[in-house]
């Protein structure tokens, strides 16, 4: 059991990567869908320049992005930068859009870059960091690029074309809804994304490219089934299933967060059942009528789904979701009236998907709240209170930056405007949380992360976004200016100083991470080289301070910003960087001690 847990893990951990790399460019493909379905010779305005724009973008720019993207994921801007230049290498080395080599060639781009810093970063000799950084990733980006251009692009075009084949060979054969056997359940292990992102949409924007749409598009955000699930129990349920299912059908249909409807399938497991039969027709009606999208739906609601239709197939997509629903519909009613054993409580179930996706669910909270009411369903962790001068900026921060936390930063955003209370409520990746966030607010299970990205925030930590007392209790705060708490009565103490043995790494810290920060390096590199001190020394821009930084040394007029970015460091202020008596006196202390 445990084994099969860990393999179900690893797979969500790869396919949560793969999506990773496509869905933070969701916005870019459908720029790209509604380009060509405006402007190309079929489209609903033909414009011949305007459609000049298509081919760049689909052969260039969304490659580009997606490499660049892998690369940052796995070591930053530096490994971005990577990424994109050994992605070139692929798209000029095939004649197809290189999606799938853009997978390939970012993260492999980024984990060679970090490798490489590894090893010889920390030898580099002082004054020469500028240089290093500059003509290592130069050097590393222009042979992945070579060599993708000679060995890769044409391997990754040979798989690309064979995978393209064998789904053509599938649709022709008319086996296509056979694949909702496999995409319904993997949808309720939380391979949605993956399967949708890391799979399907780049294959169907290669079909898409070629024919103007594709069928692929509509495999998994297919709203139907999700609908018909929660219609059935509107109708044929009981207790709290019953009356959370129009909440829950809205969400699901309009906002497209097919989530919410997994738990309903899990409190009788036999529904997977009519999930699979009503994907299953809604794919068949979609090759009969040879319906497509121009480009992903993300997320999967019909305003999206409607918005990204080729022109000639809004009716076959219609028709394909309308007989998703309806035969979800049957055999789920047919499965709740005809059921003689207690179906498992929606809180119950709920913990079930839980525990099959490995992870936390934020939007089932607002499934079972008659259940939970009288519960207790949120901490908020050990961060000092803001008074509402201090507060202009609240972001709800999720893994995606999408779903239950923008529906969690709506609720918020609607009880400030009843209250008459102007302060900016948005949503965001946890990696893209802004420094100037004065409130984070998150699950239980990501605040560690949140707090990392950006510890000088207030952060709340809530089970779940869509049904938590603690916006009511941040509102009253807010309006009453009521902040007591037992750290606020606490004095703020000077961090002590660090010994040698507590100190690893000293970070000289500027805008840009180079000139004269590189120099004030080089210097006490060597004042620690000649006091026999082994201290890891290096400069960075500030935004790029690593976590693991003991001592930040920053010009006066930055610290503060130094601070921002790291308070659990050390930080030392200096009126320039060339000339600074505070370098002997870290040296004497470091010797001291």
């Amino acid at each position: 059991m445990a084994e099969k847990k860990g393999i179900r893990a690893k797979a969500q951990q790869f396919g949560s990567y793969l999506s990773g790399m496509i869905m933070p460019n969701i916005g870019a493909f459908i720029a790209w869908g509604i380009i060509t379905a405006l402007f190309i010779e079929d489209g609903w305005l033909p414009n011949a320049q305007l459609a000049t724009m298509v081919d760049p973008m689909l052969i260039y720019l969304l490659p580009l992005l997606i490499g660049f993207t892998g690369g940052r994921m796995v070591y930053d801007i530096r490994g971005g930068i990577v990424g994109a230049t050994a992605t070139m290498g692929v798209i000029v080395g095939a004649d197809i859009p290189m999606f799938l080599g853009a997978m390939v060639m970012g993260p492999l781009a980024g984990y060679l870059m970090r490798k490489i810093d590894d090893l010889f970063q920390a030898k580099i000799r002082q004054g020469f960091e500028m240089l290093y950084n500059n003509f290592s990733a130069g050097i590393l980006a222009a042979l992945l690029a070579i060599v993708a251009v000679y060995a890769i692009g044409p391997v990754v075009e040979g798989l690309n074309t064979a995978l393209a084949a064998g789904v053509e060979v599938i649709i022709a054969a008319g086996l296509l809804p056979l694949a909702n056997i496999i995409i319904e359940p993997a949808k309720i292990l939380f391979l949605n994304n993956a399967i949708n992102h890391g799979i399907l949409s780049p294959i169907g924007a290669d079909q898409a490219s070629e024919v103007g749409k594709s069928i692929l598009f509509l495999l998994e955000a297919n709203p139907g089934p999700g609908i018909g699930i929660l219609l059935a129990f509107m109708i044929f349920g009981k207790g709290a299933s019953k009356s959370s299912a129009p909440g829950a059908a809205i969400i699901q249909f309009f906002g497209g967060i097919h989530e919410i409807y997994f738990p309903y399938v899990l409190m009788k497991p036999i529904l997977i059942l009519a999930v699979i039969a009503g994907g299953m027709s809604g794919v068949f009606m979609f090759q009969l009528f040879g319906a497509g999208l121009v480009a992903p739906s993300s997320p999967g609601s019909i305003f999206a789904v409607l918005a990204m239709t080729a022109q000639d197939s809004y009716l076959g997509v219609i028709l394909g979701v309308l007989v998703a629903a309806a035969v979800t519909f049957v055999i789920a009613a047919i499965i709740l009236k005809s059921s003689k054993t207690e179906t498992d409580s929606l809180a119950d179930a709920a913990g079930k998907m839980e525990a099959m996706k490995g992870k936390k669910s934020s939007v089932t909270g607002a499934l079972n709240q008659d259940e939970e009411e009288n519960e207790e369903i949120v901490k908020t962790v050990t961060t000092r209170k803001k008074t509402p001068e201090q507060i202009d900026k609240i972001i709800f921060a999720c893994d995606a930056g999408m779903g239950s936390s923008a529906m969690g930063a709506s609720l918020l955003k609607n009880k400030f405007k009843k209250s008459d209370i102007d302060i900016f409520v948005t949503n965001k990746a946890i990696n893209d949380i802004p420094n100037d966030a004065d409130i984070v607010i998150t699950h239980k299970d990501l605040t560690d992360r949140a707090k990392a990205k950006l510890p000088t925030a207030e952060h709340i930590s809530v089970d779940n976004f869509l049904n938590s007392p603690k916006y009511d209790e941040l509102v009253d705060r807010l309006l009453t200016g009521d902040v007591a708490d037992d750290l606020d009565q606490e004095k703020e103490e000077t961090a002590p100083e660090p010994e040698q043995e507590d100190v690893n790494k000293v970070i000289f810290a500027c805008d840009a991470g180079m000139g004269s920060s590189a120099m004030g390096a080089s210097l006490l590199k060597n004042k620690f080289k000649k006091a026999d001190i082994d201290i890891f020394v290096t400069n960075k821009a500030i935004n790029d301070i690593p976590d693991d930084a003991d001592i930040v040394i920053t010009h006066k007029d930055l610290t503060d910003r130094a601070k921002n970015k790291l308070p659990t460091a050390e930080h030392i202020s200096v009126d320039n960087f060339l000339n600074s008596p505070k370098y002997d006196e870290l040296v004497e202390r470091l010797k001291d001690n």
